[in-house]
């Protein structure tokens, strides 16, 4: 099923999460492609130094974290890469949840290709690899999750998960926003993108 509106209202930390779990969607011409979310990220809008929008800012590129919950902000990094959040919570709140890791599920041969490996465990993990592997890119931009293009979904089978709380990666620039546990794995997890150090 589908995850609905409200389940993006959730503050940008409840949601990071309420994501852990569940099973990003994008169906493209080439195929379908699926994936288990196993690591996030929350970034906290003007309060949290590392987000885009800290301090209240807008651009043009950071302008929908401001809509409701439930669309997606993608952006590129090093000039190559593209990375996919979900916006969270309620209208001009810009918080955003980062997808770090998925567990591959399916449209896993069309995924490798994509990504020129067969290594599983390196396929989906990281922000750049994922967005690689399941065709997310600019036109992304701004598509909503309750739709039938890219969105999430609840898994056919639900099992019981443990998740650690840990620092965010890359984001030495944030000053004490650094230290904040905001990055949220699977415990044991096999596909996140980077061990668990210290988790609380």
């Amino acid at each position: 099923m589908k995850l609905p509106r409200e389940f993006y209202r959730q503050d940008g930390l409840s949601l990071a999460k309420a994501l852990l779990g569940k099973v990003l969607v994008h169906q493209t011409p080439e195929g379908v492609t699926k994936g288990i979310i196993v690591e996030t990220e929350s970034y906290m809008g003007v309060v949290d130094a590392a987000a885009h929008s800290y301090k209240g800012k807008k651009d043009g590129r950071c302008n929908i974290q401001y809509k409701e919950g439930g669309y997606a902000y993608i952006y590129m990094i090093y000039g190559m890469y593209y990375c996919m959040n979900i916006v969270a919570n309620e209208e001009n709140v810009p918080e955003v949840v980062l997808l770090r890791a998925l567990e591959p599920l399916d449209g896993i041969s069309l995924m490798e290709r994509r990504r020129n490996t067969d290594k599983r465990k390196a396929l989906l993990s990281g922000p750049g690899k994922l967005c690689q592997a399941m065709a997310i890119g600019k036109d992304s931009y701004g598509t909503d999750l309750c739709e039938d293009i890219l969105y999430v979904e609840e898994p056919e089978q639900k099992t019981d998960i443990v998740i650690e709380a840990s620092k965010r990666i890359n984001i030495d620039y944030a000053g004490e926003a650094k230290e904040y546990l905001w990055r949220f794995t699977i415990k044991d997890n096999p596909y996140v993108s980077v061990k668990v150090k210290n988790p609380s």
